[in-house]
């Protein structure tokens, strides 16, 4: 391979011509014979540059609705022919083959077809054939030709240029092959997980993902360990599409944390009221629903003061003045919400490390999708948890019934306790949380360490008994011995939702009618490891 090769011909054919005619501009002004096709080539007609149809080279016109147009030996002979090689350039000479040193291609916007809607016929049309195919000869060929796939590398190629008297490094070709096939592997990614859906394939024989680089990260969940955001460009509103207006970079772990929490605090339909969700290590540490957003904020606060000291602030509704006042009387890293007011950013402005997050919309909690997970040797793929459980859907097994208003707290706690790491247990009163158990490999543990933070937090604010008394309690998964119940008993619980199914559930239920408590089951579980 030869480390510097002067650039004479270009063949350029893109979908996305954003700033194509200055860059082929710069391309003819340093002596560039510009080949293109199609649309590509008319636009840069009309800017005045002498471009040479693909079609004259080869001696085809472009046919079947230009499904056939770079698709011939005169295109791919001048990608891949090695020029150090007398056979290659012997054959090239007899065949009238010309060279091609830079090779420009986006392709057919086959992901934004598909995010639009598109029937499957009009997606079918948009997966692009020749662009690959040259791409991948030019990127395998780069010992000689350079490949553009991104327009944001346009500069970069005339920096290159400019810089090595009209040719191209090794280095720098290199960079743009590895470029250039992560492109063409994200692109048949995309459009073989379409597939896979549209034809209903839940387990497809390989299963492809591909992302593009966000941001480069300091490092991942310790300093050690190196890492970097990648956005696989899903349209649903979160940490990957929110604009941030201030604030230091995220990490990692703020970013997995303000991903938990906005997930979590989206359950709450804004059309029903204010909700906030503060979280800390992945895990809420307080949730609450209120009359405002402030009020929302302080009674998720209430849940747990101290584990909110550092964490993740997540709203429903856009963050106003009053609220953003209140916010800062304490660290917080990252708070995420629909919008914030001029109120609010003025506010926050004066605090330079805090990250203020805006995302236009909240995440749909009933849409399906795939989550990951990597083991050695492979990987875990399921649908996200969209479980939903309606007041109609609840089955009440014990002697006493829920009032109405135990009944709201019971379905506020099920929301909750989806997003709390298992073992969960979240208690709740009056739409807010007053202890969570998280994480742990005992439910009973997890009960337990729940009562305790509200028995903390009760004797912070003066309290004379835990906050868990008069509380309706949910668990993610069922109660496998009665023991679990007399815990919740003893913590002053009153109502118990559960989805049932233990062998013992026989046993849970006497105990939950011995101890006085309204118990009822949802037959739906929501582990979260």
């Amino acid at each position: 391979m030869t480390a510097s090769v002067a650039l004479r011909r270009a063949l350029i054919s893109v979908s996305d011509k954003t700033g194509l005619t200055e860059f082929a501009t710069a391309l003819a002004a340093r002596g560039v014979q510009i080949l293109s096709t199609g649309g590509s080539a008319k636009v840069l007609r009309e800017a005045g540059l002498e471009v040479t149809d693909v079609a004259e080279i080869t001696g085809f016109p472009e046919m079947m609705d230009g499904r056939v147009k770079t698709l011939h030996p005169a295109v791919h002979g001048g990608l891949l022919a090695l020029r150090d090689n007398p056979d290659h350039v012997a054959a090239m000479e007899q065949h009238g083959i010309g060279g091609i040193d830079l090779l420009v291609v986006n392709l057919y916007p086959f992901e934004e077809t598909v995010a639009k809607g598109a029937d499957y016929e009009t997606c079918i049309e948009n997966i692009d054939i020749g662009g690959p195919a040259m791409i991948r000869a030019a990127a395998k060929n780069h010992g000689f030709v350079t490949v553009v796939v991104d327009v944001q590398d346009y500069d970069a190629v005339l920096a290159e240029l400019d810089a090595n008297d009209g040719g191209t490094t090794l280095p720098f070709r290199q960079r743009q092959a590895q470029i250039a096939y992560a492109r063409t592997a994200a692109y048949d990614t995309a459009v073989s997980t379409w597939m896979a859906g549209a034809i209903g394939e839940a387990t497809p024989r390989r299963r492809a993902f591909a992302g593009t680089l966000a941001q480069g990260l300091r490092y991942g969940e310790n300093p050690h360990q190196q890492a970097a955001f990648y956005v696989s460009g899903e349209t649903r509103p979160g940490v990957a599409s929110a604009r941030q207006w201030q604030g230091k970079e995220l990490s990692y772990n703020n970013i997995n944390d303000t991903d938990a929490a906005f997930e979590l605090v989206a359950e709450f339909d804004a059309a029903q009221g204010p909700a906030c969700a503060i979280i800390k290590h992945a895990n809420p540490c307080g949730v609450a629903q209120g009359a405002s957003a402030l009020e929302a904020y302080r009674r998720a606060f209430d849940c747990d003061r101290t584990s909110a000291f550092g964490g993740i602030i997540a709203l429903n509704r856009p963050l106003d003045g009053a609220t953003a006042e209140e916010i800062v009387k304490i660290f917080t890293e990252v708070v995420i919400a629909p919008d914030a007011d001029e109120d609010a950013k003025r506010i926050f402005a004066a605090k330079k490390n805090l990250r203020l997050l805006t995302t236009g919309g909240l995440p749909d909690p009933r849409a399906g999708g795939l989550t990951f997970r990597q083991v050695a040797g492979g990987f875990l793929a399921q649908g996200r948890d969209n479980g939903h459980v309606a007041r109609a859907d609840l089955r009440i097994v014990t002697e006493r019934q829920p009032s109405e208003d135990e009944l709201a707290d019971l379905m506020f706690a099920w929301t909750v306790a989806k997003h709390v790491k298992s073992n969960a247990i979240v208690y709740a009163k009056d739409l807010a949380t007053v202890g969570i158990g998280a994480g742990q490999m005992s439910r009973v543990d997890s009960t337990r360490i729940g009562r305790r933070k509200s028995e903390d937090m009760a004797q912070a604010m003066g309290l004379d008994q835990p906050l868990t008394v008069g509380s309706a309690v949910a668990s993610d998964a069922f109660f496998p011995f009665a023991d679990g119940i007399e815990a919740l008993a003893e913590a002053g619980a009153r109502a118990v939702i559960q989805p049932g199914g233990s062998m013992r559930d026989d046993e849970v239920i006497a105990a939950a009618n011995r101890l006085g408590l309204a118990m009822v089951l949802t037959g739906q579980r929501h582990f979260r490891h």
